[in-house]
């Protein structure tokens, strides 16, 4: 039952964001759609990110703490899930330059 609820709560949140993207004043429907794909690209994206470096972040603390001069290889580990959030804002981009 919970998780019927809370996906209810999922929908009407994004029933409350689509409204807000779809009420611009001279646009018309296709543009605020482009606009909710826009913020959708970067805000699932940065989740993604947010999710692989806090278990990357974490594993990366622990062999610093063993092994001192393996932190190039942590670093490089660090910056790859970053490239994800940069593919996002540049399809926002395109997305925008579209509205």
């Amino acid at each position: 039952m919970k998780k019927v609820l809370k996906s209810l709560a999922l929908v009407a949140v994004f029933a409350v964001l689509a409204s807000f993207g779809l009420a611009q004043e001279g646009a018309s429907i296709g543009s605020g759609l482009i606009a909710i794909g826009a913020g959708l690209a970067i805000g699932i994206s940065a989740i993604g990110v947010g999710i692989a470096q806090a278990a990357i972040g974490s594993a990366g603390a622990g062999t610093l703490a063993e092994r001192p001069q393996a932190f190039g290889q942590i670093l490089i580990y660090l910056v790859i899930p970053e490239t994800l959030i940069i593919f996002g804002f540049v399809i926002a981009f395109f997305l925008n330059a579209r509205i």
